[in-house]
């Protein structure tokens, strides 16, 4: 593979994202694969990946609209953060490094940007591969056991999210070891110092609010699951998908996938045993390998 260093994209409605560029040497009309982050995290949710990748495929890393290393305009508003807004961006991306069609692969936030990116432009994706969250769920967000897991996308829509979080670093170090740790599987430990690195990127003043206009853009599984509707057959998402779907992410049960084909032409689920929410960290070997599958 060829050296990387962080680079940053031409301006789509004046965001810079973000990347790193992993490129096998000598290879230059090689596959594409781009990989996009959750939150609360960046581009570095991929470092397990990418190393399994390398030869293989040219691997692209963006942080996402208000995550990271990303740049920003000044005078944005939640919307510019929302799935359709992140696409435009991801999809920037790869016509400008000209590496269409190429398999977008997410989870979190990134699952569904990526399934954004595929209905606008699915000439220029080869393939997903997705964790949740994914259509479908309808009305079962609503129950007391999601409800008891969803607060936190209530509560950011909130302006003492930000007077409580914004620019605190022991609060924003708090609050995403809590997350982290109630979300991952039972056999996965987040590493204090990836704590301690992501809340110094969190904690930057605004950076904190940038992340979560992502649901006050209403782009957040509550706001989205009540919205959605099965689409006409001929509307469903066109390209081959694979949906890696986790044992013990709690906010996203396993039944929620009963619906899919409502939504997908072409889609395979896969179950991931033993793993929580952040599956390219925890299952990184099944992520990769589905990743180079559709490639």
């Amino acid at each position: 593979m060829q050296p990387t260093e962080m680079r940053r994209s031409t301006a789509v409605d004046g965001f810079r994202l973000a990347y790193d560029d992993h490129r096998p040497d000598g290879s230059p009309e090689i596959a594409a694969a781009v990989l996009l982050h959750g939150w609360p995290g960046d581009r570095r949710d991929f470092r397990e990946v990418v190393p399994l990748l390398a030869g293989r495929c040219r691997v692209v890393v963006p942080d996402l609209r208000g995550f990271g290393e990303s740049e920003m305009p000044q005078g944005t508003s939640p919307a510019d953060y929302a799935a359709v807004a992140q696409a435009r961006s991801v999809l920037g991306l790869i016509e400008e490094l000209q590496l269409g069609p190429a398999v977008i692969a997410g989870y979190d936030v990134g699952s569904r940007i990526a399934q954004g990116a595929a209905r606008a432009r699915p000439d220029l994706v080869r393939a997903l591969v997705v964790s949740p969250p994914l259509p479908g769920a309808g009305d079962r967000v609503l129950s007391p056991d999601a409800q008891r897991e969803f607060w936190y996308q209530a509560f950011h829509r909130l302006e003492l999210a930000e007077q409580l979080l914004d620019g605190n670093r022991a609060a924003v170090r708090s609050y995403l070891e809590h997350l982290w740790t109630h979300w991952s599987g039972p056999d996965y430990v987040p590493a204090p110092a990836e704590l301690d690195r992501l809340a110094d990127v969190y904690a930057r003043p605004g950076a904190f609010v940038a992340s979560i206009n992502w649901y006050r853009s209403g782009s957040g599984t509550v706001a989205m699951s009540l919205a959605e509707r099965p689409p006409a057959p001929s509307e469903r998402i066109a390209v081959p998908t694979t949906v890696l779907w986790q044992e013990h992410d709690p906010l996203f049960p396993r039944a929620w996938s009963d619906r899919l084909d409502d939504y997908f032409a072409d889609v395979q689920v896969r179950s991931l045993d033993g793993v929580g929410h952040f599956t390219p960290l925890e299952a990184p070997g099944e992520f990769a390998d589905a990743v180079l599958e559709r490639i």
